[in-house]
């Protein structure tokens, strides 16, 4: 067929037709459109991972919290039984603590242990018997995110976290702690730290995440997998390993008790931001960090570098870890912070 100005337009066989310019103004608008919408549900769900939704923290049903705490019990055994057990009230919920303690180490300053998302106490049971050789450890469940501390207000700002760590430690370890957090963890105690400087004897930092630098957009579109309601537990399996770092094992406990909380766990915790130049020249007290030299969810040299910048830090880039580093390095770890410990404390 030819139109008025003579013009063939019959397509050749076998080619593609166009559609109208005005349906291919409109498909690309609809394909745009649509991949807006993915990010969206991309960032939403990201958020959901790290920080949930407004509100208080809790388990989606009975039988997912029961789910959890079997896999928190089989992870608690692998740690040495904890001397007191306690449960400590604060505004905003109930935290559940453990101290391990002994006469030789009664008058020592006490390290406190800050886990990360979706971990709990658990997760030190590669580190705490080191810890225990010269050390009161105090270690308890984040308040808002899965293990036995119950939340029972909103979190309006990430300074909420300082709030309640405040009150707990006010209790269990008054005249002040060396503090270490670790991914999640890490930023919570850096928020406390720089909070209430004077009751932080030093601070470890191991992997924080949101703490120097974002994590990497790829390792945070594996935690949006992760997180996702209704997938197979193959593929949130395989996304906490992506996020960890390490390939996930059926046989571990504590991965078992990760995937659980992550599954049944819907937390509701404010969004942390890397701290800026003014709150690092803030943080005065005598700082370590730990950043993983592959996968790092901290950053990596960028969050490294970051670090450098602090009053008193000290800042390695450990080989051959990722983002599990705390137990992929036990051993040369926890020497080096007893040794930080000890360098950090005031003489006489």
């Amino acid at each position: 067929m030819k139109d008025d100005r003579g013009h063939n337009n019959q397509a050749p066989a076998g080619a593609a037709v166009r559609p109208p310019r005005r349906g291919r103004r409109r498909l690309r608008r609809a394909t745009i459109t649509s991949v807006l919408v993915l990010a969206l549900v991309g960032v939403a769900s990201i958020q959901r991972f790290f920080f949930g939704p407004p509100g208080v923290g809790h388990f989606r049903s009975v039988e997912g919290r029961a789910a959890y705490v079997d896999a928190y019990g089989r992870g608690m055994s692998a740690l040495p039984p904890p001397t007191a057990t306690y449960d400590v009230m604060t505004d905003l919920g109930t935290v559940h603590a453990y101290e391990w303690s002994s006469p030789e180490v009664t008058d020592a300053v006490p390290v406190v242990l800050v886990p990360g998302r979706a971990s709990g106490v658990p997760m030190w049971s590669e580190n705490l018997p080191g810890f225990l050789k010269d050390r009161r450890v105090i270690a308890f469940d984040a308040l808002g995110d899965a293990g036995l501390s119950v939340q029972g207000a909103p979190m309006d700002s990430f300074d909420d976290q300082a709030l309640w760590m405040k009150q707990v430690l006010a209790e269990l370890a008054p005249s002040g702690a060396h503090l270490v957090g670790h991914s999640f963890g890490g930023a919570t105690a850096a928020t406390y730290a720089h909070r209430f400087p004077d009751r932080v004897v030093s601070l470890t930092l191991l992997e924080p995440v949101f703490t120097f630098a974002y994590p990497p957009a790829r390792l945070m579109g594996w935690a949006m997998l992760s997180s996702l309601p209704g997938i197979p537990d193959g593929v949130r399996n395989a996304a906490l390993g992506k996020v960890g770092g390490v390939e996930y094992d059926p046989n571990d406990d504590m991965a078992k008790m990760i995937a659980a909380g992550s599954e049944h766990f819907s937390a509701s915790l404010p969004q942390p931001s890397p701290l800026d130049d003014d709150q690092l020249q803030e943080l005065t007290m005598p700082t370590y960090v730990a950043i993983a030299d592959r996968d790092s969810l901290a950053g990596g040299g960028a969050a490294a570098d970051q670090a450098r910048r602090l009053p008193d830090g000290t800042v390695d880039v450990w080989p051959d870890t990722t983002h599990s580093l705390p137990m992929q390095a036990k051993d040369k770890l926890d020497s080096r912070l007893i040794a930080f410990w000890a360098a950090s404390e005031p003489v006489g």
